[in-house]
Protein backbone atom coordinates (compact mmCIF):
# COMPACT_ATOMS: atom_id res chain seq x y z
CA UNK A 1 0.00 0.00 0.00
CA UNK A 2 1.48 3.51 -1.23
CA UNK A 3 2.39 5.24 2.09
CA UNK A 4 0.19 8.68 2.35
CA UNK A 5 2.33 12.05 2.74
CA UNK A 6 -0.15 13.30 5.00
CA UNK A 7 -1.72 11.47 7.93
CA UNK A 8 -4.70 13.69 9.91
CA UNK A 9 -5.42 12.37 13.11
CA UNK A 10 -9.10 13.30 14.45
CA UNK A 11 -9.47 12.07 18.29
CA UNK A 12 -13.06 12.92 18.60
CA UNK A 13 -15.64 12.09 21.65
CA UNK A 14 -19.55 13.00 21.38
CA UNK A 15 -19.04 14.96 17.67
CA UNK A 16 -22.18 13.21 16.10
CA UNK A 17 -23.43 16.79 14.94
CA UNK A 18 -20.32 17.92 14.10
CA UNK A 19 -19.04 14.90 11.55
CA UNK A 20 -20.83 15.48 8.28
CA UNK A 21 -18.97 19.04 7.60
CA UNK A 22 -15.75 18.32 9.80
CA UNK A 23 -15.39 15.04 6.80
CA UNK A 24 -16.65 18.23 4.00
CA UNK A 25 -14.44 20.41 4.93
CA UNK A 26 -11.43 18.81 5.83
CA UNK A 27 -11.78 16.77 2.26
CA UNK A 28 -11.49 20.03 0.59
CA UNK A 29 -8.62 21.42 2.61
CA UNK A 30 -6.64 18.13 1.71
CA UNK A 31 -7.83 17.72 -2.05
CA UNK A 32 -4.45 18.75 -3.03
CA UNK A 33 -2.91 16.53 -0.84
CA UNK A 34 -1.51 12.64 -0.73
CA UNK A 35 -3.47 12.09 3.06
CA UNK A 36 -5.33 9.61 4.92
CA UNK A 37 -8.07 11.01 7.73
CA UNK A 38 -7.63 9.01 10.91
CA UNK A 39 -10.86 9.12 13.44
CA UNK A 40 -10.34 8.04 16.90
CA UNK A 41 -13.86 7.49 18.47
CA UNK A 42 -12.97 7.89 22.36
CA UNK A 43 -16.11 5.50 23.38
CA UNK A 44 -18.63 8.50 21.86
CA UNK A 45 -21.66 7.51 23.52
CA UNK A 46 -23.96 9.48 21.22
CA UNK A 47 -23.59 7.36 17.99
CA UNK A 48 -20.59 9.14 16.40
CA UNK A 49 -18.70 5.89 15.46
CA UNK A 50 -21.80 5.26 13.45
CA UNK A 51 -22.28 8.75 11.62
CA UNK A 52 -18.79 8.36 10.47
CA UNK A 53 -19.56 4.75 8.86
CA UNK A 54 -21.93 6.25 6.72
CA UNK A 55 -19.34 8.51 4.97
CA UNK A 56 -16.08 5.95 4.98
CA UNK A 57 -14.28 6.29 2.20
CA UNK A 58 -10.37 4.99 0.60
CA UNK A 59 -8.61 7.68 2.28
CA UNK A 60 -10.18 7.61 5.33
CA UNK A 61 -9.81 4.96 8.80
CA UNK A 62 -12.08 4.79 11.96
CA UNK A 63 -10.24 3.70 15.14
CA UNK A 64 -13.03 2.95 17.79
CA UNK A 65 -11.86 2.83 21.55
CA UNK A 66 -13.34 -0.07 24.01
CA UNK A 67 -14.13 3.33 26.30
CA UNK A 68 -13.88 6.83 27.40
CA UNK A 69 -9.86 6.73 27.66
CA UNK A 70 -9.61 10.67 27.29
CA UNK A 71 -7.19 12.67 24.69
CA UNK A 72 -4.20 11.49 24.88
CA UNK A 73 -4.84 7.77 24.36
CA UNK A 74 -7.06 8.83 21.84
CA UNK A 75 -4.43 10.72 19.91
CA UNK A 76 -1.61 8.23 20.61
CA UNK A 77 -3.82 5.29 18.89
CA UNK A 78 -4.44 7.39 15.98
CA UNK A 79 -1.06 8.48 15.60
CA UNK A 80 0.11 4.98 16.17
CA UNK A 81 -1.85 3.66 13.29
CA UNK A 82 -0.81 6.80 11.01
CA UNK A 83 1.34 5.79 7.88
CA UNK A 84 2.24 9.52 6.74
CA UNK A 85 5.87 11.34 6.42
CA UNK A 86 3.52 13.92 8.44
CA UNK A 87 1.53 13.61 10.82
CA UNK A 88 -1.33 16.47 11.55
CA UNK A 89 -3.15 16.56 14.78
CA UNK A 90 -6.60 18.63 15.09
CA UNK A 91 -9.92 18.36 17.05
CA UNK A 92 -13.32 17.63 15.76
CA UNK A 93 -15.39 20.40 17.11
CA UNK A 94 -14.93 22.67 13.91
CA UNK A 95 -12.84 24.86 15.78
CA UNK A 96 -9.59 24.15 14.08
CA UNK A 97 -10.09 24.77 10.49
CA UNK A 98 -8.63 22.40 8.32
CA UNK A 99 -7.22 24.74 5.35
CA UNK A 100 -4.52 26.10 7.58
CA UNK A 101 -3.25 22.23 7.35
CA UNK A 102 -1.32 22.87 3.72
CA UNK A 103 -0.21 26.37 5.03
CA UNK A 104 1.35 24.72 7.99
CA UNK A 105 2.65 21.81 6.15
CA UNK A 106 4.83 24.36 3.79
CA UNK A 107 6.28 26.15 7.05
CA UNK A 108 7.40 22.79 8.73
CA UNK A 109 9.17 21.95 5.23
CA UNK A 110 10.63 25.74 4.65
CA UNK A 111 11.54 26.26 7.88
CA UNK A 112 13.12 22.45 7.77
CA UNK A 113 11.52 22.02 11.62
CA UNK A 114 9.92 18.93 13.40
CA UNK A 115 6.91 20.56 14.48
CA UNK A 116 4.53 23.53 13.86
CA UNK A 117 1.92 24.40 16.54
CA UNK A 118 -1.16 26.51 16.03
CA UNK A 119 -1.78 29.70 17.88
CA UNK A 120 -4.97 30.40 18.54
CA UNK A 121 -4.91 34.16 17.53
CA UNK A 122 -8.52 35.28 17.58
CA UNK A 123 -10.01 32.50 20.39
CA UNK A 124 -13.67 32.84 19.91
CA UNK A 125 -14.00 31.03 23.27
CA UNK A 126 -15.92 32.58 26.63
CA UNK A 127 -13.93 33.91 29.00
CA UNK A 128 -13.92 31.13 31.37
CA UNK A 129 -11.66 28.89 29.01
CA UNK A 130 -9.56 32.03 27.63
CA UNK A 131 -8.83 33.25 31.33
CA UNK A 132 -7.25 29.56 32.60
CA UNK A 133 -5.82 28.75 29.45
CA UNK A 134 -3.75 31.73 29.31
CA UNK A 135 -2.65 31.46 32.91
CA UNK A 136 -1.49 28.19 32.22
CA UNK A 137 0.60 28.95 29.24
CA UNK A 138 2.31 31.49 31.31
CA UNK A 139 3.13 29.19 33.81
CA UNK A 140 4.22 26.20 31.80
CA UNK A 141 6.86 28.15 29.73
CA UNK A 142 8.09 30.21 32.46
CA UNK A 143 8.84 26.94 34.62
CA UNK A 144 9.61 24.42 31.43
CA UNK A 145 11.56 27.10 29.71
CA UNK A 146 9.72 25.84 26.13
CA UNK A 147 8.20 29.17 24.62
CA UNK A 148 5.76 28.27 23.20
CA UNK A 149 2.45 30.65 23.23
CA UNK A 150 -0.83 28.20 22.61
CA UNK A 151 0.30 25.08 24.25
CA UNK A 152 -3.75 23.89 24.26
CA UNK A 153 -4.34 24.50 20.15
CA UNK A 154 -4.64 20.67 19.46
CA UNK A 155 -3.60 21.50 15.98
CA UNK A 156 -0.19 21.00 15.34
CA UNK A 157 2.07 19.32 12.12
CA UNK A 158 4.68 16.77 13.18
CA UNK A 159 7.61 14.58 11.03
CA UNK A 160 6.41 11.19 11.78
CA UNK A 161 9.49 10.49 13.60
CA UNK A 162 8.79 12.84 16.31
CA UNK A 163 4.84 12.13 16.34
CA UNK A 164 5.53 8.26 17.18
CA UNK A 165 7.71 8.48 19.97
CA UNK A 166 6.32 11.46 21.79
CA UNK A 167 5.28 9.29 24.54
CA UNK A 168 1.57 10.25 25.33
CA UNK A 169 -0.08 8.95 28.34
CA UNK A 170 -2.76 10.37 31.15
CA UNK A 171 -3.07 13.88 29.76
CA UNK A 172 0.32 14.75 28.67
CA UNK A 173 -1.30 16.29 25.03
CA UNK A 174 -1.61 19.52 26.85
CA UNK A 175 2.64 18.89 26.96
CA UNK A 176 3.27 17.65 23.47
CA UNK A 177 5.68 20.58 22.97
CA UNK A 178 7.78 20.15 26.41
CA UNK A 179 7.46 16.71 25.50
CA UNK A 180 8.75 17.42 21.54
CA UNK A 181 11.72 20.15 23.35
CA UNK A 182 13.09 16.69 25.45
CA UNK A 183 13.51 14.79 22.42
CA UNK A 184 15.87 17.78 21.03
CA UNK A 185 12.94 18.63 18.44
CA UNK A 186 13.24 22.20 16.97
CA UNK A 187 9.89 23.88 16.61
CA UNK A 188 8.17 26.78 15.17
CA UNK A 189 4.50 28.05 15.21
CA UNK A 190 1.95 30.21 13.19
CA UNK A 191 -1.52 32.19 13.77
CA UNK A 192 -4.28 29.87 12.82
CA UNK A 193 -7.85 29.93 12.25
CA UNK A 194 -10.27 29.52 15.45
CA UNK A 195 -14.15 29.09 15.18
CA UNK A 196 -16.99 29.65 17.70
CA UNK A 197 -18.50 25.31 18.63
CA UNK A 198 -21.43 25.17 16.20
CA UNK A 199 -22.92 21.84 18.31
CA UNK A 200 -21.86 20.25 20.73
CA UNK A 201 -20.67 20.81 24.63
CA UNK A 202 -17.18 21.93 25.45
CA UNK A 203 -15.20 19.03 27.22
CA UNK A 204 -12.75 21.56 28.80
CA UNK A 205 -14.16 23.87 31.95
CA UNK A 206 -12.37 25.37 35.17
CA UNK A 207 -12.72 22.14 36.89
CA UNK A 208 -9.83 20.90 34.56
CA UNK A 209 -7.04 23.28 36.67
CA UNK A 210 -5.83 20.77 38.86
CA UNK A 211 -5.57 18.43 36.61
CA UNK A 212 -3.32 20.63 34.53
CA UNK A 213 -1.69 21.52 37.49
CA UNK A 214 -0.67 17.82 38.38
CA UNK A 215 0.14 17.14 35.07
CA UNK A 216 2.43 19.97 35.56
CA UNK A 217 4.45 18.96 38.33
CA UNK A 218 4.75 15.05 36.74
CA UNK A 219 6.14 16.92 33.24
CA UNK A 220 8.53 18.78 35.37
CA UNK A 221 9.88 15.77 36.79
CA UNK A 222 9.88 14.26 33.73
CA UNK A 223 12.19 17.13 32.28
CA UNK A 224 14.39 17.16 34.59
CA UNK A 225 15.34 14.23 36.61
CA UNK A 226 13.49 11.24 34.86
CA UNK A 227 17.19 10.21 33.59
CA UNK A 228 18.77 11.27 37.04
CA UNK A 229 16.22 10.99 39.99
CA UNK A 230 18.85 11.02 42.62
CA UNK A 231 19.84 14.63 41.22
CA UNK A 232 16.13 15.67 43.20
CA UNK A 233 16.07 12.74 45.83
CA UNK A 234 19.01 13.23 46.69
CA UNK A 235 20.05 16.56 47.71
CA UNK A 236 16.74 16.93 49.75
CA UNK A 237 17.44 13.70 51.33
CA UNK A 238 20.61 14.72 52.60
CA UNK A 239 19.47 17.79 53.83
CA UNK A 240 16.99 16.48 56.08
CA UNK A 241 19.55 13.53 57.32
CA UNK A 242 22.20 16.32 57.87
CA UNK A 243 19.90 18.55 59.69
CA UNK A 244 18.60 15.90 61.87
CA UNK A 245 21.93 14.41 62.80
CA UNK A 246 22.82 18.31 63.91
CA UNK A 247 19.40 18.95 66.12
CA UNK A 248 20.45 15.09 67.47
CA UNK A 249 24.13 15.93 68.20
CA UNK A 250 23.52 19.06 69.99
CA UNK A 251 20.63 17.13 72.01
CA UNK A 252 23.21 14.07 72.60
CA UNK A 253 25.47 17.04 73.79
CA UNK A 254 22.89 18.88 76.24
CA UNK A 255 21.87 14.73 77.48
CA UNK A 256 26.13 15.02 78.53
CA UNK A 257 25.74 17.81 80.33
CA UNK A 258 22.63 16.74 82.65
CA UNK A 259 19.99 18.10 80.99
CA UNK A 260 16.62 16.49 80.19
CA UNK A 261 15.44 15.73 76.66
CA UNK A 262 13.19 13.42 76.73
CA UNK A 263 10.41 15.66 76.62
CA UNK A 264 11.26 18.19 74.17
CA UNK A 265 9.98 19.15 70.52
CA UNK A 266 13.19 19.23 68.98
CA UNK A 267 13.86 15.54 69.96
CA UNK A 268 10.68 14.31 67.91
CA UNK A 269 11.60 16.99 64.80
CA UNK A 270 15.69 15.29 64.91
CA UNK A 271 14.10 12.28 64.62
CA UNK A 272 11.84 12.87 61.94
CA UNK A 273 14.39 14.59 59.65
CA UNK A 274 16.95 11.64 60.00
CA UNK A 275 13.68 9.14 59.19
CA UNK A 276 12.46 11.47 56.46
CA UNK A 277 16.26 12.06 55.07
CA UNK A 278 17.08 8.55 54.85
CA UNK A 279 14.03 7.47 53.08
CA UNK A 280 14.50 9.80 50.52
CA UNK A 281 17.86 8.74 49.82
CA UNK A 282 16.80 5.32 49.63
CA UNK A 283 13.83 6.18 47.24
CA UNK A 284 16.50 8.10 44.84
CA UNK A 285 18.68 4.88 44.57
CA UNK A 286 15.00 2.50 43.83
CA UNK A 287 14.47 5.37 41.50
CA UNK A 288 17.77 5.05 39.92
CA UNK A 289 17.39 1.20 39.80
CA UNK A 290 14.18 1.88 37.80
CA UNK A 291 15.38 4.33 35.75
CA UNK A 292 18.37 1.81 34.65
CA UNK A 293 15.89 -0.96 34.31
CA UNK A 294 13.54 0.86 32.00
CA UNK A 295 16.15 1.86 29.31
CA UNK A 296 18.40 -1.62 29.87
CA UNK A 297 15.57 -3.92 29.55
CA UNK A 298 13.98 -2.52 26.45
CA UNK A 299 17.40 -1.75 24.73
CA UNK A 300 16.32 2.40 24.99
CA UNK A 301 18.74 4.93 24.55
CA UNK A 302 19.42 8.34 26.92
CA UNK A 303 20.07 9.93 23.59
CA UNK A 304 18.25 10.89 19.92
CA UNK A 305 20.23 11.48 17.25
CA UNK A 306 19.38 14.15 14.44
CA UNK A 307 21.40 13.05 11.67
CA UNK A 308 24.65 11.27 10.70
CA UNK A 309 27.27 13.70 8.95
CA UNK A 310 30.31 11.46 6.55
CA UNK A 311 32.92 13.10 4.97
CA UNK A 312 32.40 11.10 1.87
CA UNK A 313 28.82 12.42 1.82
CA UNK A 314 29.58 16.34 2.61
CA UNK A 315 32.10 15.82 -0.93
CA UNK A 316 29.28 13.90 -2.97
Amino acid sequence: MKRPQVSVVIALYNEADNIQLLLNKSKAALQHLDYELILVDDGSTDGSAAVIKKYLHPDMKLIVLRKNYGQSAAMAAGINAARGEFIVTMDADLQNDPTDIPVMLEKLQAEDCDLVAGIRAKRMDNWLRKIPSRLANKLIRSTTGVTLHDYGCTLKVYRQDLAKNLGLYGDMHRFIPVLAAMQGASMCEMPVKHHPRIHGKSKYGIGRTAKVLSDLLLILFIQKYFQRPMHIFGPIGLLLFFSGLVINGYLLVDKMLGKEIGGRPLLILGVMLLLAGLQLIIFGFVAEILMRTYYESQHKKIFRIRSVIEFNNVLT
